[in-house]
């Protein structure tokens, strides 16, 4: 079903489909059809569904939209372009939306100055933005081309009138499909697909992606299940300059400060050699830091003077977050692309294509965490077809060097990490239940072999459907006790569903999506108020873990609503790190690619290898210079010296007892945090189950740690956990916990059993996690496989963590592929010491 296009079309061939009049603009603005254009644009002429891999900057977008546009312009001319939709385009992001409609309508208002009159193409943007009038036009008058997010899909797809638009869509483009499919936007646009589907059958579909792996699954999940797809992975390499800078020669014997001093010192050199540079941080709080700082320690590279009166001074460099309003987005995106700014700082929110004009330079600062997101990342420089990829990554700390270097070649190999897609959610399936019921009276079976067709749900138990069902007809009557009613009927004898009440249309429709609410928990001492932290941070918290808030230290004991109970634990040593909610999680293909590099230097350490040896392996197979693979080459023979080198075949469990008699046992397992994260509670668990003691528990990327006051035995734990078993045992550790309260309430918000907005009034996220407290004490004396509390755990497990790869580690361990070497220490490993330190640090 899903093949691969191996060879392009030749130029002839396109040449021959196009329209004069588009032919006349293509060749006025471009010398030559792209590589991407010579293997997609006659797919697309076709009616193929097609799935188009290729580098950002790469022409992905005109080469979806040339043959569609050349088909509108041609029935133009011809005076049969209809009054409908052709074409909808789905983009995550709204002000991408906004910049495709703007490289749209220029392009055809260039081709109407070529055919010498008014074409009458229409293209309109449909989001959350849209006002009423603009929506009350589009009605009357549907744009040819509709621009669209897939929250606005859903609520078009219900929409009796506009509804009607939908019939006879002829194409549907998802463009980052790499950026939705990995979360449960994706999952509810594959349901939202298959419904467009049904109203326009002969749909050609249509994805863009960036570098993805793995390409086919990505291909499945575009084109549903029993359909056919042709990718095409366009790896023509533009030239790459890529490099993992250090700010300081010795990362190990430097104050803090000074390595800060010189930290912005490189940051600045940069941003003065180039045009125009983005920096991306990996924390919302790191981007603001980054900024204020450059700010105020080189003001006259970062502030304009304007001369005259009044005098004025403008700031050459922003930030750009998710946490800023939409207007400040909107000004920064606008000073960019009209070269005003210098500098833009940000965590994530420009790693998606939006047009923010020439970026001659990228800066990572600390890893990426996956390859995929770091070429998506440097792919904004050099955003144009022949230019070329500048990026530089600077690191703070060994382990960041070495992770750097890895991926770094790996990005230059092109060994793309693979892409982890939800499946079978339940949430999700029930809000778009109630979405396809608002619609018609369905047949049972009909529903559930529409459903089966989306890739996300092609294993759905049936079970579990039918589970969401009862709970969507209101047959769990005690829930009707915390306000959650009936939302669909649903007639057993003749296996029909359909709509129940005037109002389910109303909260379906204000109520849709799958970004949950979030809000601040507010902090407290008993009743004295001591700050807030975000819900994400708390969500991490378990009882007596300790942070540092307003420069003091608090031990967690419970939370309620949106109030988190503490303790002062002055003295004593943070467990949790302030930037721990908002962190990236390394990638495990890429944490096995580091474990193999380690692995290579290890048995080059064990044969006795030369340093100059070793050093000159390093510097060859990382493309690093002499420097990194000094400082990598020191880093691995100081551990191999001390413990040993952990590495794919060996986890080292380090027992450690610190300066206050508080004992350790650190589990080098280089996995990622979804694993060890997994793997770290399912261990304290069984500590607390068969040593009858609390421990504290400790997870970053390379590891992680259990503690306690007293002795215990950790491998002793380790070695209880069976593959076969781990997922009741981490589901067990995680039923009372903080982030399954937050994911219940998350799943419940998505599948109308907690409504956001009702006749008119917002719930706030506190009460909602009020609410959902309550409801959760409600379904489980209904049943712990309650569909939606069963999802709140698959998405902990599944999601959240990573239980899958974490149940191969232990299959591994079973069948001795791996092997558990166990030391004694009395100061800590170097590769054990950012494990330990970080409830200290604040890094990017």
């Amino acid at each position: 079903m899903i093949s691969i296009k191996e060879r392009p079309d030749s130029a002839e061939k396109l040449k021959g489909i196009l329209n004069p009049i588009v032919d006349r603009w293509f060749f006025g603005k471009f010398r030559e059809f792209s590589l991407p254009q010579l293997f997609g644009v006659y797919e697309i002429h076709t009616r193929s569904n097609i799935l188009i891999s290729a580098p950002t900057g790469s022409t992905k977008t005109l080469t979806s939209f040339l043959s569609i546009i050349n088909e509108l312009v041609d029935s133009a001319a011809k005076g049969m372009l209809e009054e409908r939709i052709y074409c909808v385009y789905i983009s995550p992001l709204k002000a991408l939306n906004r910049d495709i409609a703007a490289n749209l309508i220029e392009p055809l208002d260039e081709m109407e100055k070529i055919a010498g009159r008014d074409l009458g193409i229409r293209v309109a943007v449909r989001t959350g933005d849209t006002t009423a009038s603009e929506k009350a036009y589009m009605l009357k008058n549907p744009p040819h081309i509709l621009v669209t997010t897939p929250e606005s899909l859903a609520l078009m797809l219900t929409a009796p009138k506009f509804r009607e638009h939908l019939n006879n869509v002829e194409w549907c483009i998802v463009d980052e499909i790499h950026a939705i499919a990995d979360n449960k936007r994706g999952v509810h646009l594959s349901l939202s697909l298959e419904r467009l589907q049904l109203l326009s059958p002969g749909l050609c579909r249509i994805g863009l992606s960036a570098t993805v792996s793995p390409l086919e699954d990505v291909a499945k999940f575009l084109v549903g299940n029993d359909r056919d797809c042709k990718t095409i992975d366009v790896q023509f390499l533009k030239e790459l300059d890529l490099k993992v800078l250090s700010p300081v020669p010795d990362l190990i014997n430097i104050s803090y400060s000074e390595l800060n001093k010189k930290l912005y010192q490189l940051i600045d050199s940069l941003v003065q050699e180039h045009k125009t540079t983005l920096i991306f941080t990996n924390t919302r709080a790191g981007t603001e830091r980054v900024v204020h700082h450059l700010k105020t320690h080189f003001p006259k590279n970062y502030y304009e003077i304007h001369e005259g009166p009044p005098t004025e001074v403008s700031s050459l460099i922003g930030a750009h977050h998710g946490s800023l309003s939409k207007e400040h987005r909107l000004n920064i995106e606008n000073a960019l692309r009209e070269g005003k700014l210098k500098a833009v700082v940000c965590s994530t929110s420009l790693e998606l294509g939006i047009d923010i004009g020439y970026i001659d330079l990228v800066i990572c600062l600390g890893s990426p965490k996956s390859v995929a997101r770091f070429l998506q990342r440097t792919g904004r420089a050099g955003h144009q077809l022949h230019s070329k990829v500048k990026g530089r990554v600077i690191v703070l700390d060994r382990d960041d060097l070495v992770e750097c270097s890895v991926l770094l070649k790996n990005a230059v190999e092109k060994k793309i990490d693979n892409l982890h897609m939800p499946k079978n959610c339940l949430d999700v399936l029930a809000q778009q239940l109630i979405g396809m019921c608002i619609d018609r009276r369905w047949n049972v079976e009909d529903l559930f072999r529409i459903v089966r067709k989306s890739y996300s749900y092609q294993a759905l138990d049936r079970k579990d459907f039918d589970d969401v069902l009862a709970y969507l007809a209101g047959e769990f009557t005690t829930l009707e006790d915390r306000h959650v009613y009936a939302k669909i009927w649903y007639d057993r004898e003749a296996r029909e569903v359909g709509k129940k009440g005037r109002m389910t249309r109303v909260l379906y429709m204000t109520n849709i999506g799958t970004i949950p609410s979030s809000d601040s928990v507010t902090v407290k001492v008993g009743e004295r108020k001591i700050g807030s932290i975000d819900e994400a941070f708390l969500e991490k918290m378990k009882q007596c873990d300790r942070f540092i808030l307003g420069g003091d230290c608090y031990e967690f004991r419970f939370s309620r609503g949106m109030v988190a109970q503490v303790t002062s634990a002055s003295g004593r040593k943070p467990t949790v790190p302030s930037w721990v909610s908002e962190s990236l999680p390394l990638n495990f293909d890429l944490a096995m690619a580091i474990q193999r590099f380690r692995k290579l230097v290890r048995e080059r350490l064990d044969r006795g290898e030369s340093r100059e040896s070793i050093v000159g392996f390093i510097n060859d197979f990382l493309y690093v210079d002499k420097n990194a693979a000094e400082a990598i080459y020191s880093y691995f023979h100081e551990q191999h010296s001390y413990t040993g080198i952990p590495d794919e075949s060996v986890i080292l469990v380090e027992d450690y007892v610190d300066d206050n008699n508080r004992h350790y046992s650190l589990f080098h397992a280089l996995y990622g945090r979804r694993v060890n994260d997994a793997l770290a509670r399912a261990v304290a668990f069984a500590i607390g189950r068969s040593q009858h003691m609390d421990v504290e528990i400790g997870i970053n990327d390379n590891g992680f740690y259990i503690s306690g006051d007293k002795k215990f035995n950790a491998r002793a734990a380790f070695k209880l956990l069976k593959s076969e078993e781990l997922e009741k045992v981490v589901q067990l550790a995680v039923a009372n916990s903080e982030v399954l309260k937050r994911r219940f309430r998350h799943c419940a918000e998505r599948a109308l059993m907690i409504l956001r907005q009702y006749k008119g009034n917002v719930k706030r996220a506190g009460r909602q996690q009020v609410s959902s407290m309550l409801l959760l004490s409600s379904v489980r004396r209904i049943s712990e496989d309650f569909p939606i509390l069963k999802e709140a755990k698959r998405e902990v497990l599944k999601d959240l963590m990573d239980t899958d790869n974490a149940i191969s580690i232990l299959k591994l361990i079973e069948s001795r592929r791996i092997k558990i070497k166990e030391v004694d220490t009395k100061i800590c490993s170097p590769f054990a010491f950012n494990l330990l330190a970080q409830g200290y640090s604040d890094v990017y």
